[in-house]
């Protein structure tokens, strides 16, 4: 075997031992699609709560938005079900997978909305919920949920911030958490639990809120068969499921039903964790308006952390150097301060990076090196003996097209072409060392619209759309943004 075969067979060995290391994620299957709308909605909750659980880094969550015609074999590799539905029956062979899967030994999870509805024979008639006589509903349901409630009784007092105390501290749901957590919440009442209901948290219903002067159960758990499920009355909407102790009692929730155990933390983010690594990013703006969606190109990433300066005093420290990797420039002046010069030029000689991104194009061409060594571009508001007068036009169709021979290269890998209706520039200065990534065929533009500056020691890179609202919301253009940003940072190569 050759030394070349040799190697790809080590590294086939170690990925396949490092698979078969690497912990199986518990894996999760909502239940939803439909809901009784508007007071519940199924398509905010759905995606909010998946990737609450995503984010703990140890589910793999699944969405079905129909549930019909499910059955057993669908639900077999999976662990736990998280029931975000309320609409009609879903038909004899559906509700049987589901209750022989939990029965099992598997697990289910279920709050707030699901308490009532047609899966307990109920009927919604002239806005209010009805059982009509002889209606059964689904024998297995209110045995599952550990209640039921009768339609005379349902309801809660008024939508406010109420205290939640667990009562049994012992179970692993509640094993370790603080004593209470706040809600923000409807408190729903007058609730019949079942004998199989083991409560774990209360909270009290005060009749100044509309509520009964009684401790109502908002937390419990049902065994069913071998299996395990809970159920919150908690969970109303978006602002409701943000509240921490929702967030943890419904990620560990998630974990004990699925495996009777749990290993979650106390604290679940709503948001993902940032990585202790995380790059280092400066946004800087000023000097020129954006669309506020510019901010989105920083969000939902666990491998950048980011803060803001509105102004060169503010962004360009002595501290720069220490406290960020790369620096995203969207401000426009064309002159800097001596001091902030310094800062600058020392981030940039320490080797760090710098995205620039339209008319940040215009950034500090008072100062010649910044321009012909760092960004490799300017953009000439007036016109000089020896360059003409840029020009810009606004709201223009035009592609930005990867460049065939760079496209191996790390920011544009993948991309393909980048379609936007954004600010045109023409009549520019490009330096001879810049390597030009994309490019468009515009008699407005001038070719080069996304390039690498020639700084030797620093990474930068220029990309020169970014007027519109529209572009700013673009998937690829996001995509773009973000390698810019890593390769810069020496995280992508």
């Amino acid at each position: 075997m050759s030394l070349t075969l040799r190697a790809l067979a080590a590294a086939l060995i170690f990925t396949l031992l490092a698979a078969a290391a690497a912990p199986r994620r518990t894996r999760v299957l909502f239940l939803t699609g439909e809901s009784d709308y508007p007071y519940h909605d199924w398509r905010a909750s759905t995606p909010f709560l998946r990737s609450v659980l995503e984010n703990t880094g140890r589910l793999d969550v699944r969405v079905a938005e129909e549930a019909r015609g499910l059955t057993a074999a669908t639900l077999a590799g999976f662990d736990v079900l998280v029931l975000n539905y309320n609409g009609p029956r879903w038909g004899p062979e559906t509700e049987r997978a589901v209750e022989d899967f939990i029965r099992s030994g598997k697990g289910m999870v279920t709050f707030h909305g699901v308490t009532y509805g047609e899966f307990f024979g109920m009927q919604f008639q002239e806005r209010r919920w009805i059982l009509p006589p002889g209606a059964k509903g689904w024998m297995a349901y209110a045995d599952m949920l550990g209640c039921t409630w009768k339609p005379e009784n349902i309801g809660h007092s008024v939508r406010h911030a109420f205290s939640v105390k667990w009562i049994d501290r012992e179970h692993p749901i509640s094993r370790g958490l603080e004593a209470t957590f706040l809600a923000n919440d409807e408190l729903y009442h007058r609730l019949d639990l079942k004998p199989s209901a083991r409560v774990l948290a209360t909270a009290f219903n005060d009749a100044k809120m509309g509520g009964t002067s009684k401790e109502e159960p908002i937390v419990w758990v049902v065994p069913f068969g071998q299996g395990r499920v809970l159920h919150t009355t908690l969970g109303h909407d978006l602002s409701a499921m943000y509240q921490p102790g929702f967030l943890a009692t419904f990620a560990r929730g998630v974990e004990w039903a699925a495996t009777g155990a749990v290993t979650l933390p106390a604290v679940i983010d709503a948001l993902p964790a940032r990585a202790r690594d995380a790059l280092r990013i400066l946004v800087v703006t000023g000097g020129h308006g954006f669309p506020a969606s510019f901010f989105t190109l920083f969000e939902g990433h666990a491998d950048i952390t980011w803060s803001h300066a509105g102004s060169q005093k503010e962004a360009f420290t002595p501290q720069l150097v220490e406290r960020y990797d790369v620096l995203v420039l969207h401000d426009m002046h064309n002159e800097i301060g001596e001091k902030e010069q310094a800062s600058l030029r020392a981030f940039v000689e320490a080797g760090r990076g710098v995205v620039s991104i339209h008319h940040a194009i215009v950034d500090y061409t008072a100062w010649p090196w910044w321009y012909q060594e760092v960004t490799g571009g300017k953009y000439f508001v007036e016109a000089t003996p020896a360059h003409p007068k840029s020009s810009f036009k606004e709201h223009v169709e035009f592609v930005a097209q990867p460049v065939r021979a760079m496209a191996g290269h790390p920011v544009i890998r993948g991309l393909g072409p980048l379609p936007v209706v954004d600010e045109v520039y023409k009549n520019m200065w490009h330096s001879s060392g810049i390597a030009v990534l994309m490019e468009a065929e515009h008699p407005l533009n001038d070719r080069p619209v996304v390039y690498a500056g020639p700084h030797p020691k620093a990474r930068s890179i220029y990309i020169q759309m970014g007027h519109s609202d529209a572009t700013m919301r673009h998937p690829g253009y996001h995509k773009l943004v973000r390698n810019a940003i890593l390769w810069c940072g020496r995280r992508l190569e």
